[in-house]
């Protein structure tokens, strides 16, 4: 007997939590694609980013691998920065921006 999407949700509820926090973990792989994607359009390696950011190249395979909440302002700065832009920092309070950095 076929069942409609529906009767199957009604068996197996969405569970919002983890719906969320695989649409952070989706959105974190997605920057951190976009930050590798700018160094390599510069024409630097890992090895060579790292070195103008003083960190090791382990840790700009961290950030281009998604873990990106864990990295420095002041770093991630220098790593747009090597790369030919410029980071800005943002607060949202309500429909309010106020840019930090």
């Amino acid at each position: 007997m076929a069942r409609t999407i529906e009767e199957m949700l009604a068996k197996r509820p969405v569970d919002r939590v983890a719906v969320d926090a695989h649409k952070k973990l989706l959105l974190d792989e997605v920057r951190a694609y976009r930050l590798r994607e700018l160094r390599e359009a510069s024409d630097l390696t890992q090895v060579e980013l790292a070195a103008r950011l003083h960190v090791s190249q382990n840790r700009v395979s961290r950030i281009e691998h998604g873990e990106i909440d864990r990295a420095q302002v002041d770093t991630l700065r220098k790593y747009v920065e090597a790369v030919g832009g410029r980071l800005r920092v943002e607060v949202e309070l309500g429909d309010e921006r106020i840019q930090i950095a």
